[in-house]
């Protein structure tokens, strides 16, 4: 929602007059709830938070996984002072009760036991002597194996750094946080708290941070004692119609569902023009939407005519940092909601916006429901992976393409992943100043390249149709869907001909040249 000053400047006095509305709501409701506050015993076993609780469960039923591993890799660039780096990591440790922290059954309750401080140790590697060639391509297997590597949750810790030598003056910084105690915010954390403490720490120093008022796990216990009663059981009330009945969605996989303790990540990259992206923005403000809600309508369309399916789910993280005292915090704040379309009908790419914008809407002001208190309330069938109520997940992010400047050093992000992916398939969606970068990941043990590569091509014909032709019916849509698939479909077959008689001729010429020859 970061285009929403734009957004609110739009909308008719009317509508601006419902969005006051709804947000005086959201304050009430915060009002009613008391402040979160330091707990009486630090050192005690303390509940974990429902979002724990699930991650936990997960981790449980897939030992050994790394699906829910967060790593982050960074490249830095000038002459770095090491030892500053790992004091300044160390003390990032430190204010962070949720980086000490291990999980554990203490006489039948799962609890978070929090650990005393100690100096982190840097892992350190020089790759410098290898060929230049080789130093990349190195560094980047080696951030790609700490991505995949395991975390044992019972036995912490529950995350890691390890600093790479390219050369004298380039270095990259891997980091991983198992999901249990991070989310994407918490990255964003973490690097800004770095860099803080590590130009403090290199010009000799003493941290300018302020110490945190409350931890993770204060948050864990206020969120068990607190979110309960009328607001929350109103709220469970909402999620109890709005799920109601919900079937799975059936896209067409390649490949047989089989049960297993690790789903194979695969990934299709795209990008969106600067011309289309503002053309999606400016559609957006004219609906009183945002971004995010004009992107998630188009995969509702795509999802509707692939899946043959009109009532489409989509999961949707949300930071779920609405309160001042956790917006600083590492840990795994991140809530889903379940933004259910009726895509029934024969209406228009415009009107399934306005759709999913008003579902969208009604689900923010009910995001205080934790997922697993939703699945709870629900009571779906539990699918052979696991995972209930969806299939699909969403996600949108504004990125800045400028890199971190600090000390001597430009810090900018490489791109690492654990190769695994939670659901069948999800969307990132980055908003840069160029335009918009995207991404399908995908199960690789249920869909082949060529199915996603047509899913590709289909949303970015949906999305341009939304800018040229907002008022098409989707039925329209779903027609030219439909002939450029059969016209990729032709071309497929056709290059499959060619190079079968490509290689029928070659083995041809193969066997007749020596009989030549004798």
């Amino acid at each position: 929602m970061n285009d929403l000053p734009r957004i609110l400047a739009g909308l008719s006095p009317a509508k601006r007059a419902l969005l006051a509305r709804r947000l005086g709501a959201r304050r009430d409701a915060d009002a009613t709830l008391p402040p979160i506050v330091r707990r009486a015993e630090p050192g005690a076993p303390q509940p974990l938070s429902y979002e724990q609780r699930r991650l936990w469960f997960l981790d449980q039923l897939s030992p050994g996984s790394a699906a829910y591993n967060i790593p982050a890799a960074l490249r830095l660039r000038g002459r770095l002072d090491v030892p500053a780096l790992s004091r300044a990591l160390s003390e990032v440790e430190r204010r962070h009760e949720a980086l000490r922290t291990r999980f554990a059954d203490t006489g039948g309750e799962l609890a978070q036991l929090v650990a005393a401080h100690a100096p982190v140790e840097l892992p350190f590697e020089d790759l410098s002597t290898l060929p230049d060639a080789a130093r990349e391509l190195e560094a980047l297997r080696v951030a790609g194996e700490e991505a995949r590597r395991s975390f044992d949750l019972a036995a912490g810790p529950v995350w890691r750094a390890r600093l790479l030598r390219l050369s004298h003056d380039e270095h990259v910084l891997s980091v991983v946080m198992h999901h249990i105690v991070s989310d994407g915010w918490s990255v964003g954390i973490l690097v800004r708290e770095t860099a803080t403490l590590y130009a403090a720490y290199a010009r000799g120093e003493e941290s300018p941070l302020a110490e945190l008022p409350v931890q993770y796990a204060d948050y864990a216990a206020w969120q068990r004692a607190e979110l309960r009663g009328e607001t929350v059981e109103r709220q469970l009330e909402y999620w109890r119609r709005q799920l109601s009945g919900l079937a799975a969605l059936r896209l067409p996989a390649d490949k047989p569902r089989e049960a297993s303790s690790e789903r194979r990540g695969a990934m299709r990259r795209f990008e969106v023009g600067a011309e289309l992206a503002e053309g999606l923005k400016e559609l957006s403000r004219g609906e009183g939407a945002t971004l995010f809600m004009t992107l998630l309508a188009a995969l509702k369309l795509l999802l509707r005519f692939h899946a043959r399916q009109e009532r489409i789910a989509v999961a949707c993280p949300v930071a779920n940092r609405q309160r001042v005292e956790t917006q600083g915090l590492i840990g795994f704040f991140l809530n889903t909601l379940i933004f259910r379309t009726d895509c029934s009908g024969e209406i228009t790419l415009r009107e399934l916006l306005r759709r999913v914008r008003r579902v969208c809407l009604d689900g923010y002001a009910n995001q205080d429901v934790p997922f697993d208190r939703m699945v709870e309330a629900v009571h779906p069938e539990r699918s052979a992976d696991g995972q209930p109520l969806f299939q699909v997940a969403y996600t949108l992010h504004s990125v800045d393409d400028e890199p971190l400047r600090v000390e001597g050093l430009t810090i900018s992000p490489l791109d690492v992943s654990s190769g695994t992916v939670p659901f069948d398939l999800v969307l990132n969606m980055l908003d840069t100043p160029g335009g918009l970068g995207g991404a399908f990941l995908y199960d690789a043990d249920l869909f082949e390249s060529a199915t996603v590569e047509t899913l590709t091509a289909d949303f970015e014909i949906i999305l341009r149709l939304a800018v040229e032709r907002p008022d098409s019916p989707l039925g329209e849509v779903e027609a030219e869907l439909a002939d450029a698939d059969r016209r990729r479909q032709a071309a497929q077959e056709r290059e499959y001909e060619a190079a079968r008689l490509n290689k029928f001729m070659t083995t041809r010429r193969k066997a007749v040249t020596p009989g030549r020859a004798g």
